[in-house]
């Protein structure tokens, strides 16, 4: 945490909060041609499951596959992508 907050310009996250707060792809998913792999863990705050969103939209993406990591002692919420990038969830 250190090392990231050491790299980490506040005004940086601060954009990237704001371009993601209305972004919004869902109009042109049928025009996807790669393959995509969705993850989410359910129990994510910020992109909670139970809106049922990638249920209902992942459907429209001809190649792709939403998998949700089930809640236990290993995820971590918003932060469970970190924790797979870092090897603590197999």
């Amino acid at each position: 945490m250190q090392r990231r907050l050491a790299t980490t310009d506040a005004n940086d996250m601060l954009y990237a909060f704001e371009a993601s707060r209305e972004y919004d792809p869902s109009p042109r998913l049928e025009l996807i041609k790669a393959a995509v792999l969705a993850i989410n863990s359910a129990d994510d705050f910020v992109n909670p499951p139970e809106l049922g969103l990638m249920e209902k939209l992942m459907p429209r993406v001809a190649r792709g596959e939403y998998v949700l990591i089930p809640t236990s002692e290993r995820t971590r919420g918003h932060g469970t992508h970190s924790c797979l990038r870092c090897g603590r969830i197999t």
